[in-house]
Order: structure tokens, then C-alpha cells, then sequence
């Protein structure tokens, strides 16, 4: 089992605690599918950010090949969902490419390969007594660029959010807050490029930390795509220590 290092912060190691009480779900099921959609509307409507979602709360992305759409459950109860998007040059389906195409389309064309977050829904009505939600809500991304060895992580957010990026994924401002395709408000984009900072997010944050089974447990996906909702138990406190730098595409 890993040790916590010493210079893991109290934050880091109270959720690392936390996670012995969490899992994730991947939704396959149309029943999950329905528990992710009244989340989305609670969550959505307690921020009065309804109309960001004008193609209704589910949409022809949910159920896109390169996308994986998961639940957070703390002592089974539903507390987040959100929605995991692979995009490749071979494979440009994503949300942050309706907002801003030519940034989106910029990457691609350089070969990059992308981690594009999205549909962040959590219950409003337990986010002010659980501060390490959105933390484990994201794991997945980090999870999913360990994975598929992706280069970028993307963050499509309002700019009044960015500063939490930057601080927490040390996300570099792509695209400055101005006012995106289809929203009709003013967004941000984002990245945090994990080939150089995958180590040091790790270190300070070692509850993002995953094994490979647990990537393959949230992420492969067979051909026929028939399987029920797949439980999925975070493997960050059993991860040796001294596998940190295989984590990510160092």
C-alpha cells in the first residue's frame, strides 16, 4: 500500500480517508442514465444554469463511443456525476469544441490527443458539507489521461471558475473568458498539460493517483458495449508508492 508522503497536505490526506467510503459508477444502464438527468437538473437549476444546456440535460454526446459518463456514490448515495470525453484527431466529438472549434481543432491538428470533462453536476444540497467533491468528481479526467496516454486535459468553464483550475490542475488559459458558440455567455478554456505537470499533480493531490486495473475498470470498453453499470472502487491508497511516475504520460 502506498504511504502517504510527508508532504502530502491535511486536505490531501482527509480525502484520501474519504475515498474508503466512495465509488464510481460507469452508466451504461438507461435507469443510471435517468438518476445522471434529475442530477443534472437539480444541480443545474439550484445555479440557475439551465440554459446552459440547450439541447436538453441528455444529449447525443452522452452516448458518443469515445464517451464515459459517470456517477459518484459516497456511502451509495448519488453526490456528482460527470461526463468523460477521449478526443483524438481521429475522433473530434467533444464538448469544448462547440464553444471554440479553432482552439479545439488547433490541438488536434498537432496530434495531440485530449481529456474534454464535461456535464459537472453535483447535489447542491450537500457541496457546502463535502468540499472534496468537485476534487473526485474530476478524478476521472486525471484518470482517463493516465489511460488513453492523453496529452491535454481540458477545462470548459466560467471564468469566474478558472482560478480554481489553475490552482488545482495547473491549467494554462487557452482561449480567455469571451462569449462561446451555442451558450450565449461568457467562457474559459483551459488545459493542464499532464506530460509536465502529471508528477508534481500527483504528488500534491495523491488521491488522483490510480491503478491500472482501476484506469481499465472505468475506460476499456468492449465491442458490443452492452454492460450493466460497472461499480468501481478508487485504487489511489493501494497504488505503490514507487509507481507514481507511470501514472501519467511523464
Amino acid at each position: 500500500m502506498a504511504s502517504v508522503p510527508l508532504s502530502t497536505s491535511d486536505f490531501s490526506k482527509k480525502v484520501l480517508e474519504i475515498l474508503d467510503n466512495v465509488e464510481y459508477r460507469r452508466v451504461e444502464s438507461t435507469e443510471d442514465m435517468e438518476d445522471v438527468e434529475r442530477l443534472r437538473y437539480k444541480a443545474y437549476k439550484a445555479h440557475d444554469t439551465l440554459a446552459l444546456a440547450p439541447k436538453g440535460l441528455l444529449d447525443d454526446t452522452d452516448f458518443d463511443s469515445h464517451a464515459y459518463v459517470f456517477g459518484l456514490y459516497y456511502y451509495g448515495e448519488l453526490v456528482s456525476t460527470i461526463r468523460i470525453h477521449h478526443v483524438t484527431p481521429e475522433h473530434r466529438v467533444s464538448q469544448s469544441a462547440g464553444a471554440f472549434p479553432e482552439a479545439i481543432d488547433a490541438l488536434l491538428d498537432a496530434g495531440l490527443s485530449l481529456i474534454d470533462p464535461a456535464r459537472f453536476a453535483a447535489d447542491p444540497e450537500l457541496t457546502a458539507d463535502l468540499t472534496w467533491i468537485p476534487y473526485l468528481t474530476l478524478r476521472p479526467s486525471i484518470v482517463a489521461a493516465a489511460h488513453f496516454r492523453a496529452h491535454r486535459v481540458l477545462q470548459f468553464v466560467r471564468p469566474p471558475h478558472a482560478a480554481f483550475y489553475k490552482r488545482v490542475f495547473y491549467a494554462d488559459t487557452v482561449v480567455p473568458g469571451q462569449r462561446a458558440k451555442n451558450y450565449g455567455i461568457d467562457m474559459t478554456l483551459m488545459a493542464t498539460n499532464v506530460i509536465e505537470v502529471g508528477r508534481k499533480l500527483l504528488t500534491r493531490y495523491p488521491f488522483f493517483i490510480s491503478s491500472a486495473s482501476e484506469q481499465r475498470m472505468m475506460f476499456a470498453r468492449g465491442p458490443e458495449n452492452t454492460l450493466p453499470s460497472l461499480t468501481i472502487v478508487p485504487t489511489a491508497r493501494f497504488v505503490p508508492e514507487g509507481q507514481l511516475g507511470t501514472d501519467l504520460p511523464l
